[in-house]
């Protein structure tokens, strides 16, 4: 089997050397717009070769595009343009109703699978590839009612031999508002909490001196690659609103309850939230 990978950063270079390293994969190529991203890929064994985008797409069977959400509204419908009737195209964005808007009329859609492995670190480029990125972890394919199902299968064999992930089947609509909730609030959060501190705090050496493993682990994500995560929270600007606004609501919850030296009050509220452990445990 021949698989393109479009995109040869985090995501993209991390799916190409599980790929390999699983024997899912006969030969990888590669397509970055990126020169330096291609160089890097073939140095690090990421991809076999690298290609123009037309000449990889006619050499492979599935193709992945691992590019920024923003680029796949206009990419997915070039690389469906290309395909034969078995070919496979499939993206990894965080965002899924857009995209899948935009090639919902195409003539090869049926070709097209709409997925989103659920792994990631705050690092990009292709030097932050590593492998066993997505083992264990749990892959949303979307809406593959309007996919062929044969060519469904293909992925969901690569996701979970290839990739060693969990599958679940999930409603464009519902997997936007999902991932709101539980993977963009949190980068927005982070980045917020990294600005407060840098505003409020000019001494940069007592940043680095007293932040304990708990500031590390709440700011990591403000380290992410803003080029990346401001187009998915432009294109799911909506649901990521209704959250911000849950979310300031409780934080004010929270002050209210410290001004008023509601102490008690604040602890049931800490406990209720505690409960996050049982779901998260399971």
């Amino acid at each position: 089997m021949t698989i393109t990978v479009v995109g040869l950063g985090l995501i993209g270079g991390s799916m190409a050397l599980s790929l390999k390293e699983n024997h899912f994969v006969k030969t990888l190529i590669g397509v970055d717009n990126n020169p330096k991203h291609t160089e890097k890929a073939l140095e690090l064994g990421l991809v076999d070769s690298v290609a123009s985008l037309e000449n990889a797409v006619a050499q492979s069977d599935i193709i992945i595009v691992a590019t920024p959400v923003n680029t796949l509204t206009f990419i997915l419908p070039e690389i469906l343009d290309l395909i034969t009737e078995n070919q496979v195209v499939i993206e990894v964005g965080s965002t899924k109703k857009p995209v899948i808007d935009a090639v919902k009329n195409h003539v090869n859609r049926q070709n097209f699978v709409a997925t989103h492995p659920m792994a990631g670190t705050e690092f990009s480029g292709p030097e932050a590839a590593i492998r066993h990125l997505f083992d264990g972890k749990m892959c949303v394919l979307c809406d593959i009612q309007d996919s062929k199902a044969e060519l469904v299968e293909i992925i969901k064999k690569m996701y979970s031999d290839g990739l060693r992930m969990n599958i679940i089947f999930m409603e464009s609509n519902a997997h936007d508002v999902h991932t709101a909730y539980i993977s963009h609030i949190s980068h927005i959060c982070s980045f917020a909490l990294a600005a407060t501190v840098l505003a409020k705090e000019k001494d940069e050496e007592s940043i680095f001196n007293l932040a304990s493993t708990g500031f590390e682990s709440t700011v990591r994500l403000a380290k992410s690659n803003p080029e990346t995560w401001i187009p998915i929270f432009k294109q799911n600007q909506e649901n990521i609103i209704d959250v911000l606004d849950e979310y300031i609501t409780t934080l004010l919850k929270f002050k209210g309850l410290m001004i008023s030296d509601s102490y008690d009050k604040f602890k049931e509220c800490l406990v209720q939230a505690n409960d996050i452990k049982r779901i998260l445990n399971k």
